[in-house]
């Protein structure tokens, strides 16, 4: 399997993997949105023999009180169905970082499944201090250092992208 950053070529295959991953086409509509309006900065694709089977995207979000402190959104992050259960999704968390890190990011915050994220380092925000500006569980809000002690002395609210809200 190979991981790399998607390609306008990919944005077909890339919908129909999040479309097929997810109840709705809500994820899939709020890559495109993001793709427009947020300029994501990170989008990478798990491509095996030349197909995409996986995604996911990182974009910049910011702490209220910390405008220093660079900190992503991972989200959304889908596999096609028929490659679920082979890694592919730990894969691209796991390259998601260690490009985050490149870029200088410290942190990353998550809304997602709290039997998945955990496995990664991913704990309640709420443990910071730090809170998300959408009414979500708080268990599923989740927050992860990208360097170690990065959040010190840190809390807030986490705002997204007003692309976040159009979908």
């Amino acid at each position: 399997m190979l991981i790399r950053d998607e390609e306008s070529r990919d944005f077909a295959a890339v919908r129909e993997i999040n479309t097929l991953a997810f109840e709705t086409a809500s994820e899939a509509n709020l890559v495109e949105v993001l793709r427009k309006e947020a300029h994501p900065i990170l989008s990478l694709v798990a491509e095996e023999k030349g197909v995409p089977v996986g995604h996911i995207l990182f974009t910049q979000v910011t702490l209220t009180g910390h405008a220093k402190l660079k900190i992503m959104g991972l989200g959304p992050m889908a596999v096609s169905p028929d490659h679920q259960r082979n890694g592919i999704g730990s894969e691209l968390v796991q390259e998601g970082f260690e490009r985050c890190k490149e870029l200088g990011f410290g942190a990353a915050v998550v809304l997602g499944h709290t039997w998945f994220y955990p496995r990664f380092g991913f704990i309640p925000a709420g443990r910071y201090g730090i809170r998300s500006e959408y009414d979500v569980p708080e268990e599923a809000f989740m927050i992860i250092e990208l360097k170690p002690g990065y959040l010190a002395g840190a809390s807030g609210t986490i705002q997204y992208h007003q692309a976040f809200n159009s979908v």
